[in-house]
């Protein structure tokens, strides 16, 4: 079998996004595997971020998988990575993920990584032979939108000047430095603003900015129908760090409620023990489990001390 690797094109968005719902939805046994994901939208989102870091594999000129490297600064993961069910275990995977390295490698990536099935023996060991180690557990939860709020009452990046965007792009990237160097979600919010996938919300206190997030919502973005997902989020370390994801989270949850969304959901990696015990008491609830993989083997910016939203599906 030939497999050729080479980049994916706009004209197969829809083909590849097809491949990815039928390929997870398959695996995890859905009756219907093509419904995986609903109406969330994962490939085309990356893809439109920076097309020269989606990849494709064919075999015989058919389009039988793809992969997407992200670049968040100095931190690189990569996903979603499917092959049809038809090409599984014939090296495909293995193609795609050698071209995702190559990238991280261009980019000086310091930390790559990767969300993978927890339960999945033969995802951790083909990750493995690449030099990815799985560490803790990343929960994606979600709790009901009780906010009632009908203004939001917080700091949109949607509203902010030109001039405004420019300096809160880099005081954004400062205070993820600050937790991880390089750590720079710059594209995460320009993408979201460009592509109209939602919004990022601001969190100030008497110091400046305290913390983001990078929120989703609703059909065609990687949240879903009624949704409202945070991609990341993050807050300034510190000894006020807890009192300030609170804040943060009161303050998605009420952007959510003014999207008119109606469930809040986000990702947290359990070495950030304090976050997660937070979200749990507040009523966040686990709906699906993945383990965060981590080229090389150290923690990057998943320390307790450490209260950031996210995951790398």
């Amino acid at each position: 079998m030939n497999i050729s690797i080479r980049l994916l094109q706009e004209n197969e968005l829809s083909r590849a996004e097809e491949i990815f719902r039928f390929a997870f939805g398959t695996f995890i046994g859905l009756p219907q595997p093509t419904d995986f994901c609903g109406d969330a939208s994962y490939v085309k989102t990356r893809w439109q971020v920076d097309p020269t870091a989606a990849f494709a594999a064919e075999v015989d000129g058919q389009l039988v998988g793809s992969n997407i490297a992200v670049c968040w600064g100095s931190v690189g993961f990569f996903g979603p990575l499917s092959v049809h069910p038809d090409f599984w275990d014939r090296g495909v995977a293995k193609r795609l993920i050698e071209c995702a390295i190559d990238r991280f490698s261009e980019w000086g990536t310091r930390q790559a990584g990767l969300f993978t099935f927890s339960n999945s023996p033969k995802h951790h060991a083909l990750y493995q032979k690449f030099g990815f180690y799985p560490r803790f557990l990343t929960f994606i939860m979600a709790k009901p939108i009780q906010s009632v709020e009908l203004k939001f009452p917080g700091t949109k990046y949607s509203e902010l000047t030109p001039q405004e965007r420019s300096h809160y792009l880099q005081e954004c990237q400062q205070l993820t430095d600050a937790i991880y160097p390089g750590l720079d979600l710059s594209r995460e919010i320009l993408a979201v603003e460009a592509q109209n996938l939602g919004d990022t919300v601001l969190l100030w206190d008497h110091k400046g900015l305290a913390g983001f997030a990078v929120c989703h919502c609703g059909a065609g973005s990687e949240a879903g129908s009624n949704v409202c997902y945070v991609k990341f989020g993050a807050v300034r370390s510190g000894s006020r760090a807890g009192e300030l994801f609170e804040q943060l989270l009161d303050l998605c949850e009420a952007f959510g409620a003014s999207q008119k969304m109606l469930r809040l959901m986000a990702g947290v990696n359990t070495s950030h023990d304090v976050a997660y015990g937070r979200m749990v008491e507040r009523g966040f609830r686990t709906e699906s489990t993945g383990v965060a993989m981590h080229k090389p083997n150290d923690p990057g910016y998943n320390r307790p001390e450490v209260f950031v939203l996210d995951d790398w599906r």
